[in-house]
């Protein structure tokens, strides 16, 4: 799962280390970063603040049944 998070300026110098050594994430502009899931996890043990913006989740059909899903 990806998750979209934001940082202050302050906050991001604190993760990039933590980012580096767990995903291999992408950054947009506005210090955005798109990062698994395990990378969320090591900068809440690392304490750094973050603003979670998005999850991916997971891909309902028509009528909100999930895919695979038996009905």
């Amino acid at each position: 799962m990806r998750v979209a998070i934001q940082f202050s300026k302050r906050e991001e110098l604190k993760a990039l280390p933590i980012l580096l050594r767990h995903s291999p994430g992408m950054v947009l502009r506005n210090r955005i970063y798109i990062v698994a899931k395990e990378a969320v996890r090591a900068l809440r043990r690392a304490r750094v603040k973050f603003t979670e913006l998005s999850r991916e989740g997971e891909i309902l059909g028509p009528e909100g049944v999930r895919a695979g899903e038996r009905i």
